[in-house]
């Protein structure tokens, strides 16, 4: 199945689906179960250095490293998710309700935690 949507367009939902079967392989086997094994610590250190790396690329203007990391951090992000039990849909529906409002109010309207 993954080979096929390699061969596609990839979007979050597929990437989400491909994490959540890897994360059921091995750690030897599977570099994904080996970030979900070390918990949200672990695949949070890893979604902040690959994020570093893509700020770097776009600072420096290479937009092929910056293609490449962007792929990084949203792999990582997507892991980093899963790790922490949180879905897709919970973001999608937070971005959805984000949009009912201007960007500077919905900032105000936050609470620091």
């Amino acid at each position: 199945m993954s080979a096929k949507i390699i061969k596609e367009r990839v979007d979050l939902d597929a990437l989400a689906e491909i994490i959540v079967a890897r994360g059921g392989e091995t750690a030897e086997k599977s570099y994904t179960a080996s970030l979900l094994a070390g918990g949200p610590e672990r695949a949070a250190k890893k979604f902040g250095e690959e994020a570093v790396e893509a700020v770097i690329a776009a600072v420096s203007g290479d937009k092929a490293a910056l293609t490449a990391e962007t792929a990084d951090v949203l792999y990582h992000l997507a892991v980093l998710l899963q790790a922490a039990g949180v879905s897709l849909d919970d973001v999608y529906a937070e971005l959805a309700r984000r949009t009912d409002q201007s960007g500077h109010a919905e900032k105000a309207s936050r609470t620091r935690g």
